[in-house]
């Protein structure tokens, strides 16, 4: 059956969230430094008290099933926590669904150890350490063609060196999932690895971190490793599986971004709306222009296009469809949310006039994010091109010279169909 409507039950949780994210947990975006930067002492004052709360209220990590101590909750119903708890840069840490938290605790659900799932994968969902997901190269971002980080064995030993690049979280984190090369000359996506790193193993270095205008601190680390010696059991899957594995986190941690943009252009639309009624210029109300109307109608429209695609790939994931069926609507999402973000900021930021400029407001950090969100995972063009591949795929070619769907085709067609009907 086909549905728009939420339940009473979880829309009282939905509610409860919604007040609870705007009261208690967005006020923290202000005072407190990065969000994965949980053992600094004002974390661990402000922040755990609230993780309680939700933990109290059967809400923390709804995206996992009970066996990894999660409400099972599906997709569509992470969906709408996040529209409200994504408000705040806050909120996923505060509800245990965080990126890169969430796709990389899916990597050690099923492809880890029960060493590593006890070491690494309970402390992870308990939010006790955090994690990073380490696979792009400075000399060629994302393209798996130039990656040139090694992983080499030696004995029972796998020994890693290499370089990698814009790691996020790489400072906090406890552990890393790096990709490395372990069979050069087999095919580009047959080449890679992927490998669990504790963070303390001699030989891993952050050269320099980076960040970008809005971030907090700075958290996305550039990466050497220089003779790197893990154990064989290091790695996560088969060798030379790399991509097949990260897909495990790659699919949905593509759509719990679109979800958390859908949460920030929201925001950024209710501030859009709240300056026209209430700021005059030439003797009216901005929301009486019709210039302004039309930002305010467009925003309001791309949101609404945008959700309903979200919440169709969250009820396709839920209904049995894993990651790799669902890559045209995956990739959809990526592809069109860094548009959507971006103009919603754009009309927001301009409505806002110089304020809007300034850095009292988000809108620029938000234009900036825009952009993030059009790189990470994956570059905007690349899922573009995946959603082509894929709605192209079962399209039969016309063998003749004019197509069949030519008017005087069809006509006589239709003539032929309902000869001994046609007067």
């Amino acid at each position: 059956m086909w549905s728009f409507e939420t339940e009473p039950e979880f829309q009282r949780e939905l509610d409860w969230i919604d007040e609870f994210v705007r009261a208690e947990v967005e006020p923290l975006d202000y005072i407190l430094g990065s969000q994965w930067n949980i053992h600094a002492p004002a974390f661990q004052r402000l922040i755990r008290p609230l993780q309680a709360r939700v933990k109290e209220r059967g809400l923390w990590a709804c995206h996992l099933g009970p066996a990894l101590g999660g409400r099972g909750f599906g997709q569509v119903k992470l969906a709408l926590m996040n529209e409200r708890f994504a408000r705040s840069r806050f909120g996923p840490i505060v509800f245990g669904a965080q990126a890169p938290d969430t796709g990389n605790s899916e990597i050690l659900a099923h492809f880890g150890t029960e060493e590593q799932k006890e070491k690494f994968l309970k402390p992870l969902l308990a939010n006790e350490i955090v994690s990073c997901f380490s696979m792009t190269e400075p000399q060629g971002g994302a393209d798996p063609m130039v990656f040139t980080t090694s992983a080499v064995e030696d004995g029972d030993i796998w020994v890693l060196n290499g370089e990698k690049w814009f790691a996020s979280n790489a400072r906090f984190a406890a552990f890393y999932i790096f990709m490395a090369v372990t069979d050069p000359e087999a095919p580009p996506h047959k080449r890679m690895s992927l490998f669990l790193v504790p963070a303390d193993t001699p030989g891993i270095e952050i050269i320099r971190n980076y960040s970008f205008h809005g971030e907090a601190e700075e958290s996305h680390g550039h990466i050497g490793l220089t003779n790197v010696r893990v154990p064989r059991s290091s790695m996560l899957g088969r060798r030379g599986e790399a991509f097949a594995v990260a897909q495990a986190r790659l699919g949905g941690g593509r759509l719990h971004h679109a979800m958390r943009v859908v949460a920030e252009a929201t925001k950024l639309l209710e501030m859009m709306c709240e300056r026209v009624v209430s700021r005059e210029t030439k003797g009216e109300l901005l929301a009486s222009k019709q210039m302004v109307q039309e930002k305010i109608a467009d925003s309001w429209v791309q949101l609404r296009q945008f959700r309903l695609l979200v919440l169709e790939t969250a009820w396709l994931a839920d209904t049995g469809k894993d990651w790799k069926a669902i890559r045209t609507n995956v990739a959809a999402v990526k592809a069109i949310m860094p548009s959507i973000l971006h103009d919603i900021a754009q009309r927001a930021l301009y409505l806002h006039g110089s304020l809007g400029l300034s850095t009292q407001m988000p809108f620029s950090a938000a234009i900036i994010n825009s952009y993030h969100v059009g790189l990470a995972d994956g570059p905007t063009e690349v899922h573009k091109v995946t959603i082509a591949r894929e709605v192209l795929k079962g399209v039969t070619p016309s063998t003749t010279l004019f197509p069949s769907y030519l008017r005087q085709t069809r006509e006589d067609h239709a003539a032929a169909l309902y000869r001994d009907l046609i007067d």
